[in-house]
């Protein structure tokens, strides 16, 4: 029975994807379990090339670490139960599982921002101010830096997190989305305290997106400011393809965000099958992106690659 009265709430029901013919359960659980392989290989392998290869170990690359060990965490809680929904029909998960799933949820979204945030200080300060780079941004000044994004938002979701389980919980148990979330949750809770606990947990929420975003801005603002004014065009284009990792990472992460924020505030509203596929895109997409983009479009990482590849092709045509 799917429906349960406040004092039987054991568990919820992940309601996933509504109005999916059992028929698609297992391409849709496939194509899951594909993008969970390529967000932990994807990761997992720039967090390993960055430790092995000592030449990597530098401020930005730390920064990309930090931000692939967040998204490999992100896939890892929030894709198995989902995936275990469509392939073994386990739907259900206890009460303070979820609520665990739900602060992680929130806690690794919100140390994204931070970490982009980071990233653009960084990206700031090379282009701006060149000569002071090495003294400013050390490994040190890095590892410090990122070790604050990780803990500006702990206090901040646990007191959401406490908040939420205070109030009484006596609707419907069917939390409909693919993993735990606040606004899910809390959708079934009952009394006056409901919409308190909802407006606090969006002003909390605004403020870790919104506040690292408009620093994020003023920071890239000014790198134009300082690109445009260097002289040859080639400086130019050397100048922003450093940037051009970062600035898509931090568009892949807000520009959804922001349209479905400035959406919901102009009137239009998403029907729940649409709300559920546009949250799962933005929310796990840039990590299955991100290792590629650092691949591809960060030179040394790059050259790197090439180099290893090169290295091991003339060894096996050696051995052949």
């Amino acid at each position: 029975m799917i429906y349960t009265n406040v004092t039987r709430m054991k568990s919820f029901f992940i309601l996933g994807f509504p109005g999916l013919s059992p028929q698609y359960y297992g391409p849709v659980s496939a194509l899951l379990f594909s993008l969970y392989l390529s967000i932990a290989i994807g990761n997992f392998f720039i967090l390993a090339f960055v430790f092995c290869e000592k030449s990597l170990q530098k401020p930005t690359y730390l920064v990309f670490c930090h931000l692939a060990l967040n998204d490999l965490t992100f896939g890892t809680l929030t894709l198995p139960k989902i995936i275990s929904k469509y392939w073994f029909g386990d739907s259900f998960i206890s009460f303070h599982a979820c609520f665990s799933q739900m602060f992680f949820v929130h806690y690794l979204g919100s140390v994204t921002s931070f970490m982009l945030l980071v990233m653009a200080l960084d990206r700031f300060i090379a282009i701006c101010i060149p000569l002071r780079y090495p003294v400013l941004i050390t490994n040190n000044t890095i590892s410090v830096l990122c070790g604050v994004a990780w803990f500006i938002p702990l206090p901040l979701m646990v007191g959401v997190v406490l908040h939420a389980l205070t109030l009484p919980y006596c609707k419907s148990n069917i939390i409909a989305q693919c993993y735990c979330d606040h606004i899910s949750i809390t959708s079934q809770a009952c009394g006056k305290d409901v919409i308190v606990v909802q407006v606090t947990a969006l002003g909390l929420a605004m403020f870790s997106l919104m506040v690292p975003l408009g620093f994020i801005v003023f920071s890239y603002l000014f790198i134009i400011v300082a690109v445009m004014r260097i002289s040859s065009s080639e400086g130019r284009t050397k100048s922003l393809s450093t940037c051009m990792p970062q600035l898509i990472i931090t568009f892949l992460f807000y520009m959804p965000r922001c349209f479905v924020y400035l959406a919901n505030n102009v009137g239009f509203t998403f029907s729940v099958p649409v709300r559920i596929v546009v949250v799962m895109l933005y929310s796990l997409l840039p990590a299955a992106f991100n290792p590629i983009i650092y691949c591809f479009k960060t030179k040394d990482i790059k050259e790197n690659l090439k180099k290893k590849l090169f290295i091991r092709r003339i060894n096996i045509s050696t051995k052949t």
